[in-house]
């Protein structure tokens, strides 16, 4: 019988009951002699990629190695964006950064290597990409890729040239097709048009679980005390979010157990107009334990559930607070018919 290999023998499987925190790292150095990779944006972290994570991490089990994703901040588009001068060219963001490498945790992920998408990485040729990166940084031995991935400057890199160097370089390269639901592929960009029109049901679908934002509650400009409709807010760090509009919202955290509310998330058009983007959550029934001020600074998860209708400028103050009262009722309403 042939015998385990020698990193195995000194090395145990890694564990993916997540009892072990992912470690994030932003160097090529992960601190293992070896590891079992994927490469990609993993914006919203969809059912496709959920499949491709389920994959990398059942092959690094069997191969007794760990599991590493290697990401992109900023998005590889958003730099080039920026530098034609053209924000507009850059895809709007489903996930924070943060929300991110929780789901990357969630889908039992051992290592997430957060790369910054610069000059100097964009101009490495996909030569030096595979030998300093691949080999002599990461020290992968399986190297799992979508069916579109192509690297390196001009994305002159793709799958043939990667499967060619494994076989001389000694690793593994397998490569997954496209994920489907219903008949759609799954994809980060089907995520994004599905959120722009409001489509809830269907971005759920393609996600396999509501979609969210989290992150710590923040002080404000205290306008919602002022209105009667008190908000946690939330900063979501990108200028050009997925999702804009009002929506019914179920927000976890704050206490043991969901609670419902109606959420506004864009840029305020009526109060301000900085460009900052902010999730203001409304709870419907505060707990009155928590206090008037109970919730700054708590880490919280807001589910948006149905948006009930796209941001809009209001003509005055008064207008606004009518506006919100209804919104709130059509929240509660909306939130009684799901039970």
């Amino acid at each position: 019988m042939r015998g385990k290999p020698a990193w195995r023998r000194r090395h145990p499987a890694p564990r993916h009951d997540n009892t072990q925190p992912m470690r994030i790292h932003r160097s090529f150095n992960l601190g293992v002699p070896a590891c079992a990779l994927t490469i990609g944006n993993f914006d919203g972290v969809h059912r496709g990629h959920q499949a491709m994570l389920a994959l990398l991490t059942s092959e690094a089990r069997h191969r007794g190695l760990p599991s590493c994703v290697m990401t992109f901040e900023p998005h590889p588009r958003d730099h080039f964006a920026r530098k034609l001068g053209k924000p507009e060219m850059a895809p709007p963001r489903v996930a924070t950064l943060r929300d991110k490498l929780a789901e990357l945790e969630r889908c039992g992920v051992d290592h997430a290597l957060v790369v910054r998408f610069d000059d100097r990485f964009a101009s490495m040729p996909p030569e030096a990409f595979i030998h300093d990166v691949l080999v002599r940084g990461l020290k992968a031995r399986y190297v799992l890729v979508g069916d579109d991935f192509s690297f390196g400057a001009r994305r002159a890199g793709n799958y043939a040239m990667l499967d060619a160097a494994g076989a001389t370089s000694g690793f593994d390269v397998a490569r997954m097709m496209s994920y489907e639901v219903h008949g759609l592929r799954v994809s980060s960009s089907a995520v994004r048009d599905a959120l722009a029109v409001g489509d809830m049901r269907l971005v759920e679908s393609l996600l396999g679980r509501p979609y969210s934002i989290s992150g710590h509650v923040v002080h404000g400009r205290k306008l919602g005390r002022e209105l009667g409709f008190r908000t946690l807010n939330l900063r979501f760090p990108h200028a050009r979010p997925a999702a804009s509009g009002i929506f019914a919202v179920r927000l976890h955290g704050l206490v043991g157990q969901p609670l419902d509310g109606v959420a506004s998330l864009g840029v305020r058009p009526t109060v301000e107009d900085a460009g900052r983007v902010l999730l203001e959550t409304h709870v419907l029934n505060w707990p009155a334990t928590l206090g008037p001020e109970g919730g700054y600074g708590r880490r919280v998860r807001v589910d948006l559930l149905h948006r009930l209708h796209e941001e809009r400028k209001y003509d005055s103050l008064d207008v606004l607070q009518k506006a919100i009262a209804q919104d709130t009722d059509d929240a509660r309403a909306w939130l009684a018919g799901r039970g």
